[in-house]
Parts: C-alpha cells; structure tokens; sequence
C-alpha cells in the first residue's frame, strides 16, 4: 500500500520503527531542564572525541536552556524505567512537582546524570541547526557511565518494550 507522504502518514510510519528511550539533561545559567527524547543518534566514533545528536522540538525549554548552557547528558534508559520516561514526558506528574525527583542524580560536567541510567553520556554542544521543528543539537561526548546493566528501553508502534534475544540467534 502507498500512503502520501503527509504528517499523518509519516507519524504512521515511524511508529514501524524502534528507538531507544532517552532522558537529556541539562543545567547552568539556562536552568536545570529535562526532556524525553527517542531522536539520539551516534555520528561518529571517531578521534579524538565521539559524536552523537539529539532532537528536541525548537519551542521547548529544554531547546533553549542547552544552547545557552552548552552542554547535556543523554541518559539511556533502561526496560524498567518506564515511569522516568512518562515524567520527563509530562505524561505523569511528581507529589513534589519536580520531575527530577523521579530518579537520583549525578552531576555530569555541569548536567544531571542519572545515577542509574543503562548508560550515560555527558556532552558538550558542538552545533545546533534547526530543521523543521526541532533542533538536531550535535554534542561532543566527553564522559560515559554505565550503571546497573540490563536492556534499554525502546518505543516502537506506539509503546514501550523491552529487545530479547531471537530463538537461534548468536548472542554477541
């Protein structure tokens, strides 16, 4: 079946696709922010400093407070952390009102990282260009932290879940 290439149809269509679940964090004279992001892409493990992109919509704080911060801590979640996720979404509120009260945090080269992230990965802003309606912000990575292991959290077709291992496949 065709479809138009419309936002409807596009949105369908991502929603065929997995992406692991992310907290971005950032804090300093912009403000302490977070967001819940799936666009967290790596760009190039390269020398002398590993790359990777983010997108978050231009018109949310969190957009604003990382360029004027200039930096942010993608935090990888795990297959039990749905409930960080639903806050920093905005789907489920604190007692407290404070998403960051959800989860323990660390500082990470001037942002929050979760204590207990699958794993996180303290950046620094390299560029930020707006494309459509969000801005892909490029950070170099200059700190990881692994925390307890486990599988990442993933959303595909519109819902959470958690990767396995297929019958028969090498576990690599």
């Amino acid at each position: 079946m065709n479809a138009d290439a419309s936002r409807e149809a596009f949105l369908q269509a991502m929603a065929q696709t997995a992406s692991t679940v992310n907290i971005v964090t950032t804090a300093g004279p912009g403000g302490r922010h977070g967001v819940t992001v799936s666009a967290m892409a790596p760009v190039s493990a390269g020398e002398p400093r590993s790359i990777l992109l983010v997108c978050v919509h231009h018109r949310s704080p969190v957009a604003a407070a990382i360029a004027e911060n200039g930096v942010f801590c993608v935090n990888v979640l795990r297959h039990d952390q749905v409930h960080i996720s639903d806050c920093f979404a905005g789907r489920v509120k604190t007692a407290d009102g404070d998403k960051f009260s959800c989860a323990r945090w660390d500082d990470a080269g001037g942002s929050p990282r979760m204590s207990d992230a699958l794993v996180a990965m303290a950046c620094t802003v390299m560029l930020i260009q707006r494309v459509g309606t969000h801005d892909v912000v490029y950070g170099t990575v200059d700190a990881l932290h692994f925390g307890s292991p486990g599988m990442p959290l993933i959303y595909a077709g519109r819902a959470y879940a958690a990767p396995g291992p297929l019958p028969g496949a090498p576990v690599r």
